[in-house]
């Protein structure tokens, strides 16, 4: 009979603490949200039991839980004396990623307590923060669609695969259209020769190969790959090591359509493969030009 396997579910409110257990469900686990501290080493106590071929639960928690948040590190100790295997699971989410969430949903914060969401996100942060280090997976969901997501749970939970604390987004974009809030790190790729005041490549992107063969023809974008793929190698040890679990690495050109698009695809196929962090690619520009001409 295998072990059982207890994840604790928490985080901050409106980073995806539901919408997670509803695909640890799916996974097979036995799920209960909300659930007393207090009343876990019972549940425990139940499982070890009455051993079905489930041995696998996952436990909602939050700061509607109270002081019991308080008695984790005693939950821990005894879990471990009873050989029951116990993870910690946090999602978190950038403050106002968090406060445009509560907006479109028109919820209220549990510790708002009358007053703006982002002076309960503040509350909650603090009330968290102890948590947020005994954390065994820490995952950001300010910039994962619901599939990433789940993909990610489904990596750490079902293929047991080592934990990637860090989720790397590499993000074409057009400075016509402004510099993204969120960027970390910001490359200008406008000294490359641009394939827009060619007629015929003016409305393909950087996605076709025509651009990608005009855009690469020229040896200084090569150089530059070769030089921005060996800082960002150098750079990500050290993010993971100071715990970030964002980088937004954004490379722009004039539109975000065709230099930029290209480079961003070919750093992502120089960094893809990698074992220490998750990747991801997104254009935000790309067909702008195209919405405005309509």
């Amino acid at each position: 009979m295998e072990r059982l396997r207890l994840v604790i579910v928490t985080g901050m409110s409106g980073a995806g603490k539901s919408t997670a257990m509803k695909m640890m469900e799916d996974m097979g686990f036995f799920c209960i949200d909300n659930l007393p501290m207090p009343l876990l080493d019972k549940l425990v106590d139940f499982g070890m039991t009455f051993r079905t071929d489930n041995q696998k639960m996952a436990i909602g928690t939050d700061v509607r839980s109270g002081d019991g948040l308080e008695r984790v590190d005693e939950m821990i100790r005894m879990l471990a004396e009873k050989e029951a295997h116990c993870e910690i699971l946090f999602l978190d989410a950038e403050d106002g990623v968090l406060v445009k969430r509560y907006k479109e949903t028109r919820r209220t914060h549990p510790l708002a307590q009358g007053d703006r969401v982002d002076k309960g996100i503040a509350r909650e942060r603090k009330k968290l923060s102890v948590l947020k280090l005994k954390a065994d997976y820490i995952i950001d969901t300010s910039r994962m669609l619901t599939r990433e997501l789940k993909a990610e749970l489904e990596r750490i939970f079902m293929r047991n695969e080592n934990y990637m604390s860090l989720f790397v987004t590499i993000l074409s974009f057009g400075f016509k259209y402004g510099i993204p809030e969120d960027a970390d790190l910001v490359m200008d790729v406008r000294f490359l020769p641009n394939p827009y005041y060619i007629d015929e490549l003016k409305p393909k992107t950087g996605n076709d190969v025509e651009i990608q063969q005009y855009v690469m023809q020229f040896p200084d974008a090569t150089k530059f790959l070769d030089k921005y793929e060996d800082l960002i190698k150098f750079l990500i040890p050290n993010y993971i090591s100071e715990g970030k679990t964002q980088l937004v690495i954004a490379i722009g050109c004039t539109g975000g359509k065709h230099r930029s698009v290209t480079l961003a695809n070919e750093l992502y196929k120089r960094l893809a493969g990698n074992e220490g962090y998750g990747l991801k690619i997104e254009h935000r520009d790309i067909g702008k030009d195209a919405q405005r001409g309509k």
